[in-house]
């Protein structure tokens, strides 16, 4: 298939056909298969691979953070990768962890696919886990809504404040359950702080300090390569203008946990601001209570590198809301993430990841919810929010609206990087206010209208 094609087809509407699977209900018991929510893996990269399949172990939390293998009433039916190796790799670890749940010790019920229409076409697949870079992200999530299949998308959710309005909206118009696939909100020490700033432990709310991790040093460039015979180079590209391949530009061959290069390049994805701030920004908007608003007023500055990594680094922004809170967040080298609440009468630090918890008066710490205060203790993890969600029908604890919510902060920071102008925002319109020439940069320059229709 060549890019042409590629592009026309996915501007109709999405078809739909069954795939049967081989999956006698014996396998599984009360767990059959017809009793499971099904799922489509689009994405077996890092993210997709380990987190979102497998889950992750958190010695310093002593649990494990469940994956999507873990869930007892789903089960993967399907996966799919432009990169061959990657996906039999998923398909291999799919099928032997099921495997080792059949009597026979035999399952052989996960399809693979190139093409991720495949899966979004497949009428016995339920929901779609969306582990793809981001330029990827809105245009998959919204062919796999208007095929009703309920979404769990990676952070960062868009590439522009537009185009992640785009996604929110066409979810809303097929009524899928949707979800931003991310953990932190689960991760107790950042969700013991966000409950006790809630619950004015620290008084009144007055301003949020950020820190980012550092980026490595940017590629200058990189000659052009052979395109790796396990890797479709045309779809990876798919919206995006040809360029040659360079492994830079994609992601390390026959390597699962290096983090992709794709990361830290423009056109594919917005650096650091987007990438923590997909986490930071949300946890901040969900302790000042603002999750369906956002910050009134931007100003910031930042590096970017005249190279093929392109993406923003050393940056510093700076956010006010309506209701007085400051939230200032930076980058700088050898800086380690951290979050740290600043309140009327005290604050709160949760230092890295998954975080350690301090304030300015231990008592703070020990506090638990009266009546009827807020209560997170018991929040559950991510993958298994989503899937309870679909069952239930109901709202997932963070549904792709309060996420583009979330990373529109992210964007509009960045924008005011670029132009370095102090800039009004109308978090209701989503719109600044007196300046077109940042309007203009609320659309992704690279966005193609049938990726979006």
């Amino acid at each position: 298939m060549n890019r042409r094609s590629f592009i026309e087809k996915s501007s109709l509407a999405v078809a739909s056909f069954g795939i049967p699977t081989i999956v006698p209900s014996s396998v599984f018991g009360k767990n059959a298969p017809s009793n499971r929510v099904t799922v489509g893996l689009i994405g077996t990269g890092r993210q997709g691979y380990g987190q979102n399949l497998q889950g992750s172990e958190q010695k310093l939390l002593g649990t494990k953070i469940p994956g999507l293998l873990d869930m007892a009433d789903a089960q993967i039916i399907a996966a799919c990768d432009v990169d061959s190796w990657r996906l039999n790799k998923a398909k291999a670890t799919i099928e032997a962890h099921y495997a080792q749940k059949s009597p026979s010790g035999i399952y052989k019920g996960c399809s693979v696919y190139e093409d991720f229409r495949e899966i979004i076409n497949r009428k016995d697949i339920d929901a779609v886990m969306i582990s793809t870079p981001d330029y990827w992200h809105v245009p998959m999530g919204i062919m796999a809504a208007k095929a009703k299949k309920h979404v769990s998308c990676e952070k960062p959710l868009s590439m522009s404040v537009h185009q992640g309005r785009e996604l929110v909206n066409a979810l809303k118009k097929y009524g899928v359950v949707n979800r931003t696939d991310s953990e932190f909100r689960s991760v107790r020490p950042q969700n013991q702080a966000v409950e006790l700033v809630r619950n004015g432990r620290i008084g009144t709310l007055q301003k949020v300090e950020i820190f980012f991790p550092s980026d490595p040093t940017p590629v200058s460039t990189q000659v052009d390569m052979p395109i790796p015979k396990e890797l479709n180079y045309d779809l990876w590209l798919g919206p995006m203008p040809y360029v040659p391949y360079t492994e830079k530009r994609v992601h390390t061959p026959f390597d699962i946990l290096k983090r992709p290069n794709w990361m830290r390049i423009d056109n594919y994805a917005q650096g650091m601001i987007a990438n923590w701030g997909a986490h930071y920004f949300d946890l901040t908007q969900w302790a000042n209570n603002s999750e369906y608003s956002g910050p009134v007023e931007v100003e910031g500055k930042g590096e970017f590198p005249r190279s093929l990594w392109n993406s923003m680094i050393n940056f510093q922004v700076s956010y006010h809301y309506a209701n007085g809170v400051a939230v200032t967040c930076q980058q700088a080298s050898m800086s380690k993430p951290s979050i740290k609440y600043i309140g009327s009468d005290g604050w709160i630090l949760v230092d890295g990841y998954p975080g350690i918890v301090s304030a300015s008066n231990p008592k703070i710490l020990t506090s638990k919810p009266e009546g009827s205060e807020l209560d997170l203790s018991k929040t559950l993890w991510d993958k298994t929010d989503f899937i309870e969600a679909i069952k239930t029908n109901r709202k997932t604890l963070e549904p792709i609206e309060v996420g583009h919510r979330t990373i529109s902060i992210s964007q509009i920071g960045l924008i005011a990087c670029q132009l370095q102008e102090k800039l009004k925002w109308n978090p209701e319109k989503e719109l600044f206010e007196g300046n077109n020439a940042a309007n203009a940069l609320l659309a992704a320059p690279l966005a193609r209208k049938q990726w979006t229709m």
